[in-house]
């Protein structure tokens, strides 16, 4: 298929060349009614930002996007510092667009008529559709914490499912822990997939059976992962052990056992994931995996530049996978437990509760 031409996008949003012009220049107000149209037409139809900077300006801009759900939150610190860190040093500016996959086309098109020379997407910003017409744009771009199987779009992510199965290997040969929940992340995100099977792995490697009541919704989101241990607190669920799929879901869920009187690492085992930087000040201090978050950034940015600069060809959409480690601390059991409340812990000391309350 011959790829798009402003002539195409034009037509496609009812406009003349010259308003698409002005919209991809940025030269001149346009009305915002046709603007839209403007950009719906450069993403439907493929229209690549390069070509339009060739055709408009005769040369790169030296800009690229990055597309994310939100631009709050100690995760995104320091990703995005090892995006602007990269970027800068090869001499690129950043331009930030915020999307979720029902509204990433307006992200996407909003960077696209700005005329981006390539693109950083984390994963849930867009959807399969989109990231599809991004490949046969031949738009350069790189994949955040995702994967896009069969499409020329390479990705950096972190080793989920080993540092997972690492964690949980870890309360069990260490710790002595069997009824281990998990905190899951938001269902068909890559880095929750990938590390609720890291789960299932180290249950099934050390020979223990997997009990889909002990999986709960966390989200990535404190509040989701401390209504989901309080449920499991209220219906009498046994457990010694609790993986989180991230380290804000893991501040929930010690929120949660600490306000219902059982102490984390003595009592229940607690384990994160990223290893951000409130991680070690928690009370317990939260073991966690580490992920190298700062350095997905940076390593995309390089990335990307090689396939915005050519050094990279078509057809080698490489992904890098970065290692991960596991960092114990007291909220796990290692080390000094806060606080030392004399009592039994595991199980036992949950289901306990549960009958206390209940009685």
């Amino acid at each position: 298929m011959s790829q798009a031409t402003i002539d195409d996008v034009a037509r496609e949003a009812g406009v003349s060349i010259a308003t698409v012009s002005r919209v991809l220049n940025g030269t001149a107000r346009v009305d915002p009614a046709k603007e839209a149209r403007v950009r719906e037409a450069i993403l439907a139809l493929g229209f690549a930002p390069r070509a339009a900077a060739r055709a408009l300006a005769g040369r790169k801009t030296r800009v690229i996007g990055l597309v994310v759900p939100e631009i709050s939150g100690d995760f995104f610190v320091p990703m995005l510092r090892g995006i602007e860190g990269a970027a800068g040093e090869a001499g690129y500016e950043l331009l930030v667009q915020t999307g979720r996959p029902h509204d990433g086309d307006r992200a996407l098109s909003c960077l696209v008529g700005q005329s981006a020379d390539g693109l950083l997407l984390f994963t849930d910003s867009v959807d399969e559709e989109a990231l599809r017409r991004i490949s046969a744009a031949r738009l350069p771009a790189v994949l955040l914490y995702a994967e896009a199987p069969g499409l020329d779009i390479p990705s950096v992510t972190v080793e989920n499912e080993a540092g997972a199965a690492l964690a949980v290997s870890h309360l069990i040969d260490r710790h002595s822990r069997r009824r281990i929940a998990c905190v899951r992340g938001p269902v068909g995100v890559h880095d929750a997939e990938a590390r609720l099977a890291g789960y299932r792995s180290a249950l099934a490697t050390c020979g223990i059976a997997f009990d889909p009541g002990l999986v709960v919704p966390g989200d990535f989101r404190a509040e989701v992962a401390a209504a989901s241990i309080r449920s499991l607190i209220a219906r009498g669920v046994p457990f010694d052990a609790v993986f989180a799929g991230d380290d804000a879901s893991a501040m929930g869920v010690l929120a949660a056992l600490t306000e219902a009187g059982i102490a984390p690492g003595r009592d229940v085992s607690v384990i994160g994931f990223d290893d951000l930087p409130f991680a070690a000040n928690a009370i317990p201090p939260l073991a966690t995996v580490r992920a190298p978050t700062e350095e997905v950034g940076a390593a995309s940015v390089r990335l990307l530049v090689q396939r915005i600069e050519g050094r990279a060809g078509a057809g080698e959409a490489e992904s890098l996978i970065l290692p991960t480690s596991f960092v114990p601390r007291a909220s796990c059991g290692c080390g000094d437990v806060w606080p030392h409340t004399g009592h039994p812990g595991g199980p036992d000391r949950t289901a306990a509760l549960h009958e206390r309350r209940t009685s």
